[in-house]
């Protein structure tokens, strides 16, 4: 976190966010490759997904992060419940931020996605984007976010969704 801000009062910057666990008709799960563009994070594959504009619900931040970053409308996704929380400091553009996301399970009725609707920032941050299978993420090798991917999916396509939210917070 050398050289990030944070807030008023020297406070992490709070950021509601809300991720997206798409998966296709295969249970592959789509991430993104995130660089940090200050450097200090390394690269990490993530869920889709971003900050809730004002007034937005996590159901509609998600439904609109789908479209903007995958080209995905309402008819091509099968949006479904709130699954996991985290809460973590993010040190991301030169800020520290404490960001809160929620977690919603979605279901992809196609596979293709286009990614012609990232803004040019996230174009420099989200380097690229693939469906993993399970057996995939657990060679060694890649980093996830959260970093207990792999088994929370495992776990989510042996069980189904929680009957509430789990925690992920460490």
């Amino acid at each position: 976190m050398t050289g990030a801000r944070t807030g008023a009062g020297g406070r992490a910057i709070e950021r509601l966010a809300a991720r997206v666990v798409l998966l296709d008709a295969l249970d592959r799960i789509l991430l993104f490759r995130w660089e940090d563009p200050e450097g200090d994070a390394g690269a990490y594959w993530i869920t889709p997904g971003g900050a809730l504009e004002p007034g937005e619900t996590h159901e509609r931040a998600a439904a609109r992060e789908l479209a903007e970053e995958l080209g995905l409308r309402p008819g091509d996704v099968a949006l479904g419940p709130w699954i996991w929380t985290r809460t973590f400091l993010l040190p991301w553009r030169g800020r520290v931020y404490l960001q809160r996301e929620r977690y919603l399970l979605a279901r992809a009725a196609r596979a293709d996605v286009d990614t012609r609707g990232l803004d040019p920032l996230e174009r420099r941050e989200l380097r690229d984007h693939r469906w993993w299978t399970l057996e995939e993420m657990d060679a060694p090798g890649e980093r996830f976010s959260p970093p207990n991917l792999p088994g929370l999916l495992r776990a989510l396509l042996a069980e189904g969704p929680p009957d509430e939210p789990r925690t992920l917070d460490p």
